[in-house]
């Protein structure tokens, strides 16, 4: 238990029995009446984000939520599977927890697992990933200036958006949050 005094941004709230992260927080005294906290909120599991106001000094129940160092190991059917960094214990997350983030994972991959209670919450990613093109269309003589994109099939199986110049095998960089290529990968 903490009170409202106690909030801070990243902090896990439970309530109502539904897990909420604050990502804002503000302490106002107005010059009437008594002082009040307004947050800003986000639903761990569905991403919803909401405003609610607390009395200053009213208790709200924190949750534990553990983040581990994790290695994506495999998939098993619907589960994703994956190892603790420290411990060696496997995890398996449903693909509805990691959502389109599965797009993006490759096996020995490190990534951050959220559990609370042994339950796991999300999956960080990081920012950035490098991997291979498994299928493009060849480009045709001149599409260096041209600036367009052209569909292209990752290693992954994920479909993103790649210059015209990029060819079947080469490795670029893609961002986990939105799938947009950033660039191609030299010297590895």
């Amino acid at each position: 238990m903490a009170t409202t005094n106690d909030l801070k941004n990243g902090l896990v709230l439970n309530l109502d029995g539904q897990l909420w992260s604050v990502v804002e927080f503000q302490h106002v005294k107005p010059g009437k009446g008594g002082a009040f906290v307004r947050t800003k909120l986000k639903n761990v599991l569905s991403g919803k984000v909401v405003d609610k106001t607390f009395n200053a000094g009213t208790r709200v129940e924190t949750a534990v939520v553990d983040k581990r160092d994790m290695q994506y190991l495999y998939k098993e059917v619907t589960d994703f599977v994956f190892m603790d960094m420290s411990s060696y214990d496997q995890v398996h997350v449903p693909a509805a927890t990691i959502g389109s983030g599965a797009d993006y994972l490759l096996e020995n991959q490190d990534v951050v697992v959220a559990l609370h209670e042994g339950t796991p919450l999300y999956v960080e990613l990081p920012a950035s990933v490098e991997l291979a093109i498994s299928y493009t269309e060849p480009g045709m003589q001149g599409d260096r200036s041209t600036g367009g994109t052209k569909p292209a099939t990752l290693e992954t199986g994920a479909e993103i958006a790649v210059p015209l110049f990029i060819t079947t095998g080469e490795k670029v960089k893609v961002d986990t949050r939105d799938g947009s290529y950033l660039g191609r990968v030299t010297g590895s």
